[in-house]
């Protein structure tokens, strides 16, 4: 059975969602209030780099699938299933603000009450949001449309960016929370296309699924921070933190991914997710000292990066040229919220450093944040051209086998700052590069 389905908030995830739940053949509106990118939107034209979205998009619009407004009011009137697909960022003190979340469902209240819709109404909060949330929103309903019946439901999403399509189309796992058997078996009908290579649809209560989310961000963020902290370990005694990360990895009871040493994680989830939940948990009186700590590593790692750049020019880099591959804060986004390399961009525009930056596809995001206070190469090479120093900050694949005789022949001296160990120490060695990378011996010629 297909389903008429409103997906509120056209952002990353709302675009995603509403994007893939079309192509399983549900009738998908999605709502924004921004009149330019409704439209954009209604054109196919994504407002975001994400590997295949575009094309999805574009087939959906063509079979009438999925159709982008402004009005709210629509959406309430057609629409079964109501998906909140809104901003949750965090306030100073970490706090998911939910504004929008609690403003959007006073709203729906309203209208359901403006249209006296008497069919059933499931709302399903896909948005990252602290524990009770589930419970804050079905009390707004109660509140506002006491004689509607809206079913509140929390399904979080597990969407990586960069792979954000086929995550949803093949889920490992879809968690879902709600006290209603009606609201349970309708998402278990909405999600069976994209289960039937026998991922479990996980039914849980409210809040254990709105802590699965934040449990499941923290822990990654701890899986790459404890890999940070060890990586000072390794340099300081001399080992490879690469060999360990093999060495580790290989056995299942710790598992390969999310080993990799660098400059820190990044993007709208980790950072914000960490943030809340230790928040959260200090507010409940629990407070989580691992992920504490794991923040803590993860802020510290690229300000330790920083430091060797600056103690490699002795404190002393105004006027010196520094490339920079990589702006976004992993590769196949053009998202750069929370991105490493603006630290460490910052960090060497305040020395009176200068900055030619290159990213294949985040270089207007940067733009929007940056302004022209750096200039944007065309490629990798255009960036280190004159320059006294590559750093690279993101691990895009077209910097895994670049052109190294070129590479030398452009850059003032044979300097690199690896912050995603993308090169063998050995090659580096046997090319005459200078070569600093994270967790691993620096590489440093004779004649340096």
């Amino acid at each position: 059975m297909s389903y008429r389905i409103a997906v509120i908030g056209t952002g990353y995830v709302g675009l995603v969602t509403g994007t893939c739940l079309a192509d399983v053949g549900n009738t998908v509106l999605c709502i924004d209030v921004d009149p330019e990118k409704v439209s954009r939107l209604s054109k196919g034209d994504i407002p975001i780099y994400e590997p295949g979205l575009e094309v999805v998009l574009q087939r959906n619009i063509r079979e009438k699938r999925i159709t982008f407004s402004l009005d709210l009011s629509q959406a309430i009137r057609t629409c079964e299933i109501l998906m909140f697909c809104l901003p949750t960022p965090p306030g100073k003190d970490g706090q998911a603000d939910l504004e929008q979340v609690m403003a959007t469902a006073h709203r729906v209240g309203e209208l359901l009450n403006e249209h006296n819709i008497t069919q059933p109404r499931i709302v399903i909060n896909k948005s990252t949001v602290p524990v009770g949330t589930t419970s804050r929103v079905a009390a707004v309903f109660a509140s506002v449309a006491p004689e509607r019946r809206v079913d509140v439901v929390s399904n979080p999403e597990f969407l990586r960016e960069g792979f954000a399509v086929d995550d949803f189309m093949k889920p490992d796992r879809v968690v879902v929370g709600t006290s209603s058997l009606y609201a349970a078996e309708i998402l278990k009908e909405l999600y069976e296309p994209f289960v039937r290579g026998g991922a479990p649809i996980l039914i849980f209560d409210e809040k254990s699924a709105e802590v699965t989310k934040y449990a499941a961000n923290a822990y990654l963020a701890t899986k790459i921070s404890f890999m940070n902290d060890l990586s000072e370990y390794c340099e300081t005694v001399g080992a490879d933190i690469e060999k360990i990360r093999l060495g580790i990895g290989t056995d299942g009871r710790i598992g390969k991914r999310f080993l990799f040493s660098g400059i820190g994680y990044g993007g709208s989830c980790f950072p914000k997710d960490v943030k809340a939940i230790i928040h959260a948990a200090n507010e409940a009186g629990a407070p989580l000292e691992i992920v504490q700590a794991s923040k803590h590593v993860n802020d510290r790692q690229v300000l330790r990066f920083i430091d060797r750049i600056f103690r490699r020019f002795d404190g002393n880099l105004s006027g010196r040229i520094i490339g920079v591959w990589g702006l976004s804060f992993k590769p196949n986004t053009d998202d750069v919220r929370e991105a490493p390399a603006f630290v460490i961009i910052e960090a060497l525009l305040s020395a009176g450093a200068v900055v030619h930056a290159y990213d294949p596809e985040a270089r207007e995001s940067a733009r929007r944040v940056l302004g022209e206070r750096v200039t944007y190469a065309t490629s990798p090479y255009d960036a280190i051209d004159g320059a006294d120093a590559l750093v690279i900050a993101t691990e895009w694949n077209e910097f895994r086998k670049p052109d190294v005789l070129r590479m030398k022949s452009l850059l003032m001296r044979p300097l690199i700052f690896d912050g995603r160990n993308m090169y063998d120490l050995e090659d580096m060695a046997a090319d005459g590069f200078e070569y600093h990378s994270v967790g691993r011996a620096s590489v440093v010629p004779k004649d340096v």
